[in-house]
């Protein structure tokens, strides 16, 4: 296991624990209309894995992968509509996208071949960064969307 991996996987597992329980209203509720809601953040979440994970790997990604990878920035970073709409994000399509996800991601960061590590691939916010880059950051993605989920979870008005 790579010195990444670890962090990775009990932050992925604890976003995991703080949304399995929520059902399509709560996880399409929103603070507000300008945030995402804790299903477009998980989403968001696998979509980075996919983005970063399909990069790294050079390997092409299938139509589900495409429209999962984009969620690593529309709606998120750039001004354009999230790629799933609200009617579609149900619990089966949040864990299918993260078992998605999962398969691409995970062998690469346990593995973190530095050949892997050295290569260099566009960041979800735009700039380029190493393989290294690419599994510090998602150390600890999972965990900030996270503790975003426990806020808009304890938030007045979350439904139950």
């Amino acid at each position: 296991m790579s010195d990444y991996a670890a962090s990775w996987a009990l932050s992925r597992q604890r976003l995991l624990d703080e949304i399995s329980s929520l059902n399509g209203a709560q996880l399409n509720w929103k603070l507000h209309p300008e945030c995402l809601s804790i299903g477009e953040m998980a989403i968001h979440v696998a979509g980075v894995e996919t983005y970063f994970g399909s990069q790294l790997a050079g390997s092409p990604l299938d139509a589900a992968g495409q429209r999962l990878a984009r969620s690593a920035t529309e709606g998120v970073v750039v001004g354009e509509t999230f790629p799933y709409p609200p009617a579609e994000i149900t619990p089966e399509l949040v864990a299918s996208c993260f078992d998605y996800a999962k398969g691409i991601w995970e062998p690469l960061i346990q593995a973190a071949d530095p050949e892997i590590r050295k290569k260099e691939i566009k960041s979800a916010l735009g700039p380029m960064i190493s393989g290294d880059g690419a599994f510090a950051r998602l150390g600890f993605h999972s965990a900030y969307h996270q503790g975003q989920a426990y806020l808009i979870k304890t938030s007045p008005g979350f439904p139950s």
